[in-house]
């Protein structure tokens, strides 16, 4: 794997003083982007929330954790040499893994000068679901972390819609978060799949999100649900890829599963995670992997690119969402017949990407759409074929995506 950064930019940004810096609560990027782990390559960043146990860091299951398609490990470690064993391991297994411990809160300058340099360095996880009181002490911490290492993204996960009282109120949450603790990256969970249905916030949701990190230049992150507990079902293929599609439609830039294996709580009844408690994988571990390989085959298409609008079609479109009124370029019909679905227009590197994704949990949609001459299929495994060699209506599955080169 390619590290992040040459060496060389790095040691001219800071005698130049042309590095990440922070003026004021301004976040300033250098031309080496923080966040993009994967630099000239279209690889999304996919990343296990709550990964190996530190009794369990080994090489094995590092590389166990990458053949399921994860290239960021995120596990809950406390002391700095589980921290650091960590690091090691993930960069011999060819990912990147989160880094956090006590140090990094206690001695933040310390800490981050003694790892900065690791190639198996992703980033600086702080807190998980912070709340508006704690918002000063957060950008305090963080910025002691920026100003030590500004190649080097800060990471965290604000709450979601169904935390608070009312969209308004979530929306003020995010916009004050932005502004108060202005990290290079936006990340928040939402699990959208309760019982047998979805939340009616969840499209709200990232409606709020993607149009804060819009305003802000930032990318995003977001989730999906990988581990079964209360009302939160297995996970099937169907429901990842109807997460993670969705996400990529607003625009996200790196995804995350939460759980990667089994947290063991008896609070919330955790089970069918990707690791069980038995440490063995299970069936979720390989319609993760499914997915992981298909997300990573069009990952060219979302890494990058720039959302020049979504908007929704079906016989009833999710809150603060824009009912589709006109046909995107080079399309001359779009029915999906009263069926719901997400239609996103992206661009990048000079072409532009139709994304169209199936907003059911369960039911297959009719998709009919055609288009003029040179319009191009891009498959399930990426690869490219004209349009015009199907028919013109298409049987897209639950959570499934269409997408098309204009």
């Amino acid at each position: 794997m390619k590290s992040r950064m040459l060496l060389g930019v790095l040691a001219v940004c800071a005698l130049l003083g042309e590095g990440c810096t922070t003026v004021g609560k301004k976040f300033v990027k250098c031309a080496a982007d923080p966040t993009d782990l994967f630099p000239g390559q279209d690889i999304l960043p996919i990343l296990s929330w709550y990964s190996i146990p530190p009794a369990d860091l080994s090489l094995e299951r590092f590389l166990e954790m990458k053949e399921a398609g994860f290239n960021i490990n995120f596990s809950h470690i406390g002391s700095y040499e589980d921290a650091l064993k960590a690091l090691d391991l993930a960069h011999q297994a060819g990912i990147y893994s989160m880094f956090t411990c006590s140090k990094l809160h206690d001695e933040p300058e310390e800490t981050v000068k003694a790892v900065m340099n690791h190639p198996g360095l992703g980033g600086y996880f702080l807190v998980d679901e912070p709340g508006i009181p704690s918002f000063k002490g957060l950008w305090d911490w963080a910025k002691r972390i920026i100003d030590t290492d500004p190649t080097h993204t800060c990471y965290l996960n604000l709450l979601p819609t169904y935390g608070f009282k009312s969209l308004d109120e979530y929306r003020n949450y995010v916009h004050r978060f932005v502004e108060d603790v202005p990290i290079q990256l936006i990340s928040y969970d939402h699990y959208p799949v309760v019982n047998d249905t979805l939340r009616g916030d969840w499209y709200p949701n990232l409606e709020i999100v993607a149009e804060e990190a819009k305003r802000v230049n930032r990318p995003f992150w977001a989730f999906a649900l990988a581990t079964a507990h209360g009302p939160y079902p297995v996970a099937t293929v169907a429901s990842l890829k109807l997460q993670m599609y969705s996400n990529l439609a607003y625009g996200a830039q790196g995804l995350q599963y939460f759980t990667y294996w089994n947290p063991g709580t008896e609070t919330w009844n955790f089970h069918e995670a990707p690791i069980t408690l038995e440490k063995k994988r299970n069936s979720v571990y390989d319609r993760v992997r499914e997915v992981n390989q298909e997300l990573q085959a069009r990952a060219y298409v979302f890494v990058r690119s720039k959302v020049l609008s979504v908007n929704h079609l079906g016989k009833d479109i999710p809150e603060l969402t824009k009912r589709l009124e006109t046909l995107p370029p080079k399309v001359t019909k779009l029915d999906t017949h009263d069926k719901g679905a997400i239609v996103s227009l992206l661009e990048k590197n000079g072409k532009q990407y139709l994304v169209i994704v199936n907003r059911s949990l369960h039911d297959q949609m009719d998709l009919t759409i055609t288009f003029e001459p040179g319009v191009l299929r891009i498959r399930k495994d990426g690869t490219k074929v004209a349009a015009d060699k199907y028919v013109d209506t298409l049987m897209v599955g639950p959570g499934e995506c269409e997408i098309f080169e204009l």
